[in-house]
């Protein structure tokens, strides 16, 4: 009785003592090791989301989207209403008509812009930057004589002396120049009016008499807007002819909307980018004159968006996205040199080096803050290796194992950098090296014996 319980005691020790037993006491630490990393994570997410509110906030005070739309042709008409009235006495009806003020709207014959978007990256906010920009935008061109017979209207019925020119867009208290339009030889200030809808304010002309300015029929227009603003910019194509040119020191530029830049004579480059559009009334299913109100054309809006490709914050949480890979290789690295070398390595040993792992990514967000990404991960990187290869030393009485852990833990985080810095190819790349990662696990353990309970 005493012998059989004596060889279940020493069969239970030899399990605990066993290659799969370790392996499943490193798999289960792994594992736990996961709920600090979350922790991080979500450090990351509260920090990036701490950034944006700044962004907003700045944003909100410097100047938004900017959506330019116009300018327009407006002419006030008179509209008759005929309607039977009934003499009491003699019981007649004469039909008698009244007159009410409604408005026709023709957009131009020819508009040009040239637009030149620098980015200001002076304001800061804590240890935030925002990078905004200033846009000084440049139109001309023509209103042809108004189409109105088209509208069903009869020329007598215009009111040509009360025309005025209207202007759409969007964040008027970003726009910082002095707001005119020169009409031929006239000059006319702009001045804000009621906002018709919630996305556009609107900016409208003292009345003008279109028959005496207009020349030979056409009027020509000159306009300068200078923005402030953020994020995008962009213009609605109302010209029967709209050419737009945009000019950047911005580097990262996404081209949006309905219509396509021209591929070329569009540039982008470290300096900057340039583009060009050109739209034609038969590119678009829109009028180019309406009465009572202009239909909603936003999704005929087209430009560029001005964007960061990838953030600090991006970065750092897809650096945390590979912390179970780096745990789990570093694990298996340690468990190799343990089952190789038959030199003992306790579990709490394991958990002190899953906790260094797990701080790279703390010091990584924190000195990311105060400086470039590049700089943070190199200093957090350089710092988590040396501090386990000083530790490796001292639990494995050798130094050439340690030597080999600096190298891989060097290789590892280099290769993690390469492909968070990757955009098109980080698939590819990733992918290419994990498959020569696992060729490299499979060479290195295809002769220890796994069977061997003291393995």
């Amino acid at each position: 009785m005493e012998n059989q319980t004596e060889n279940n005691s020493q069969n239970k020790g030899s399990f605990f003592q066993s290659t799969t037993a370790k392996m499943m006491m490193v798999g289960l630490l792994t594992l736990v090791l996961l709920i600090p990393l979350e922790f991080v994570k979500d450090l990351i997410s509260e920090r990036s989301q701490r950034k944006q509110e700044v962004v907003d906030e700045v944003t909100q005070l410097w100047g938004k989207d900017v959506v330019f739309y116009g300018p327009i042709l407006k002419i006030p008409y008179k509209s008759y209403q005929e309607y039977n009235v009934t003499n009491p006495k003699t019981k007649t009806v004469t039909i008698e008509r009244s007159a009410t003020i409604e408005y026709a709207y023709f957009f131009p014959e020819k508009l040009n812009n040239t637009s030149e978007v620098k980015k200001n990256t002076s304001l800061k906010r804590g240890i935030y930057n925002n990078v905004v920009f200033t846009a000084n935008m440049h139109f001309d061109g023509s209103f042809a004589k108004p189409d109105y017979a088209k509208l069903g209207l009869k020329e007598e019925d215009l009111l040509w002396d009360k025309a005025t020119i209207m202007v759409k867009t969007t964040n008027l208290k970003s726009v910082k120049s002095d707001l005119n339009i020169r009409l031929n030889q006239q000059k006319l200030d702009f001045e804000s009016k009621p906002a018709e809808d919630t996305f556009y304010g609107t900016l409208e002309t003292p009345a003008f008499n279109y028959k005496t300015l207009a020349s030979k029929e056409t009027i020509r227009f000159d306009l300068l807007m200078q923005y402030n603003g953020s994020n995008s910019v962009k213009f609605i194509p109302v010209g029967k002819t709209t050419v737009i040119n945009i000019n950047s020191d911005w580097d990262s530029p996404s081209f949006e909307g309905t219509f396509a830049a021209n591929d070329t004579t569009k540039t982008i480059g470290k300096k900057g980018f340039h583009a060009d559009w050109k739209i034609l009334d038969i590119n678009r299913s829109f009028s180019q004159q309406y009465t009572e109100k202009i239909p909603n054309l936003n999704e005929y809006s087209f430009g560029v968006k001005l964007i960061e490709t990838v953030d600090e914050y991006q970065q750092n949480e897809r650096a945390s996205k590979y912390g179970f890979l780096v745990i789990g290789l570093t694990f298996l690295i340690f468990f190799l040199i343990q089952s190789i070398s038959k030199i003992s390595i306790h579990i709490f040993q394991y958990s002190m080096i899953g906790l260094a792992l797990i701080m790279f990514y703390t010091l990584l967000i924190s000195i990311t803050e105060h400086s470039s990404f590049t700089l943070a991960y190199l200093v957090a990187g350089t710092s988590v290796i040396t501090m386990l290869v000083l530790y490796s030393v001292s639990i494995l009485k050798n130094r050439k194992f340690p030597m080999f852990i600096g190298l891989s833990l060097t290789a590892l985080y280099t290769f993690i950098y390469v492909i968070i810095q990757l955009e098109n190819y980080a698939l590819l790349v990733g992918s290419t090296g994990l498959f020569l990662i696992l060729g490299a696990v499979m060479y290195f353990s295809r002769k220890i014996d796994w069977n061997n309970s003291n393995a």
